[in-house]
């Protein structure tokens, strides 16, 4: 929680530094915010990966059934991986969609990816106003309860982060940065792809799960080992450029009302997890 209002305190500050408006955070990624469904839309996200890493997504209806199992049920849109479940087979399916609430969210049936590893990659790219560099962080998330289909979360008890910073070199954290930050035009973005390792990752032998671009947490700052002082630099470094790229934000770009559309539909999500 520290941290999550360390984050919140230094954007602003930097912001006001900047004599930029705070709230305009919500307007960085806007372009994609899908206004007939009220959400950031894992399908629309779906679109923007290239075929080689994309997983066969689509979504839930009685009618339609996955061509092989395990699958994951997930909400369209959702934080902390709210709302998921692992169907290993399809009287699990079958028996998901009978409890769900009739004014609950739309689901999506996701493939289980073939990657032994997870991998999240935190991305703010560069600054066009002030030709900062880029933010970028690539942290393993770990679980110990011996499944190996996990539904990882920072709620999860079993489920911890290792930096993997330290393991490459420059050239290779600019690789993972061209890779991801050429998937749409995000201003902060966090990826979340599955591979059978590090090098994998790098030789583009992966899948990418879920790409989350509404208040993305940097998982860096969950690992353990790191430093309270160095969680500290990032971010005051991170915030800083993501202040400079709200900054590059354009006049004509169209306002959208994003905030309490997230807040009603994590409100539905919530709901319906209470059943």
């Amino acid at each position: 929680m520290l941290i999550r209002i360390l984050l919140v305190l230094s954007y602003i500050g930097w912001c006001f530094r900047f004599r930029i408006g705070p709230w305009k955070y919500f307007q960085l990624n806007a372009n994609y915010f899908n206004e007939d469904l009220e959400l950031f839309s894992k399908l629309d996200m779906d679109a923007l990966i290239p075929s080689q890493w994309r997983l066969t997504q689509f979504a839930d209806r009685a009618d339609l059934l996955p061509e092989s199992y395990p699958v994951f049920i997930k909400p369209e849109w959702g934080q902390n991986s709210q709302g998921i479940v692992r169907a290993d087979n399809e009287q699990q399916l079958i028996k998901h969609r009978q409890a769900r609430r009739e004014d609950g969210p739309r689901y999506l049936i996701q493939a289980a990816a073939k990657g032994q590893r997870e991998f999240e990659i935190f991305y703010i790219p560069g600054a066009q106003t002030d030709l900062s560099s880029a933010i970028i962080s690539i942290t393993e998330t770990c679980n110990s309860s011996g499944d190996k289909m996990p539904i990882n979360g920072i709620n999860n008890t079993d489920t911890s982060y290792q930096s993997c910073m330290s393991q490459l070199n420059e050239q290779q954290i600019e690789k993972i940065e061209h890779i991801f930050g050429s998937i749409g035009d995000f201003k902060i973005a966090r990826y979340c792809a599955r591979a059978d390792s590090l090098q994998a990752l790098l030789d583009e032998q992966f899948s990418i799960v879920e790409i989350n671009v509404y208040v993305p947490m940097p998982l860096t700052l969950l690992v353990k080992s790191i430093s309270f002082k160095s969680k500290l630099k990032f971010v005051f470094s991170s915030m800083k450029q993501l202040a400079l790229v709200t900054k590059d934000i354009p006049d004509s770009q169209v306002v959208k009302s994003i905030f309490f559309k997230k807040l009603q539909s994590a409100h539905v999500l919530k709901a319906s997890a209470k059943k």
